[in-house]
This record gives structure tokens, sequence and C-alpha cells, in this order.
């Protein structure tokens, strides 16, 4: 709607995950997850070094970093997928995603080793995936702040993950006319 104010924190709306997923959903979860590496590149094509060092929002962080947060947190998710697959509701251990974004990689990282991790990353979560059987999705793992967490919902919520980050950036460009 035009005029209509977008909340620059959450541009496409905060993740919400109204019922259990079914074959259908799962697969148009696969697909998003499949994509988020060709939209982020895409998303960047062209920025220079000042541009990706432009915050997404006041308060937030740069386009660089987002870039590298992206693997960063995908890879999280991989390993407790992985955990949950081959464990009884494994606890999985949390990190400090705002530390992580300060470290010196995150600065020192050309985006390229960035991209291609989370391009090679979803490769293999693709994979993965598409191996698992329904019931599989109703394995589940216990993170110490949201409790006992089930396969299905990680994969919707990092379906609208990668979808959300990449949003920042087109809102950016857009906000900036890059």
């Amino acid at each position: 709607m035009p005029g209509e104010k977008i909340d620059e924190r959450y541009p496409i709306g905060k993740f919400v995950y109204e019922k259990k997923a079914d074959d259908t959903q799962r697969k148009i979860f696969i697909s998003e997850i499949e994509l988020a590496p060709s939209n982020l590149k895409e998303a960047i094509k062209g920025l220079s070094e000042k541009q990706l060092d432009t915050p997404y929002r006041e308060g937030g962080w740069t386009v660089r970093q987002v870039v590298h947060h992206l693997p960063d947190s995908h890879i999280n998710a991989f390993v407790r997928f992985k955990l949950a697959l081959t464990e009884d509701n494994p606890t999985v251990k949390t990190y400090d995603e705002k530390k992580w974004a300060e470290l010196k990689d995150y600065s020192q990282t050309p985006i390229d080793v960035s991209l291609n991790l989370f391009q090679t990353l979803h490769k293999r979560w693709s994979i993965l995936i598409k191996s698992m059987r329904p019931e599989d999705f109703k394995k589940s793992y216990i993170h110490p702040e949201l409790g006992k967490v089930e396969l299905d919902w990680v994969l919707a919520q990092y379906a609208w993950h990668g979808k959300h980050h990449i949003a920042h950036i087109i809102y950016l460009r857009k906000k900036k006319g890059w």
C-alpha cells in the first residue's frame, strides 16, 4: 500500500509458524533454502565496498555483516539438524550472533568467501533435507531459550531467515536508490 511504513527490522514481517508443515509446504521451504544463495548474490550484485559497509537501518548491521551472518547462522542450523537426526533430543548450544558480527573475520573476510560458503552449505543442507522421511521432521532438539524444537519448525524458520536478511539488503538498495 503506498505510503505504508515498513518496519526496517522485519521488512517481510516477523517469523510466524502457524501450523505443522506437510509435504507440499516442506517443498516450498526447501525451495526457499535452495534459492537463498543465488538471491543473496543477486541482492549484493554491483555494490561497492562503501555500500557493503552501510547499515541496512540505523543501529543495524552492515550489508557485509549480514552476508557473513547468513552462513554462520545457517551452519548452526545445519549442525542442529544433524544432531537431531542422529541423537535423541540433544541439547544444542546457543551463540551470541551480535558478538560474532563484531569479530574481525566479518570485516576482513572478502564477501565472496561467505557467498561460496552459503552456497555450498545450502547445497549440502538441501541434499540432507530431501533425503528425510516425513517422520524425520518430527525429530527435535532442546534449545536452551526455546525449549523443544522440531525440525519442521527449524526448516520453516530458516527458509524465512534467509529471505528476511536478503530483504534487508533489497530494502536498503531501494531506500538509497542503488
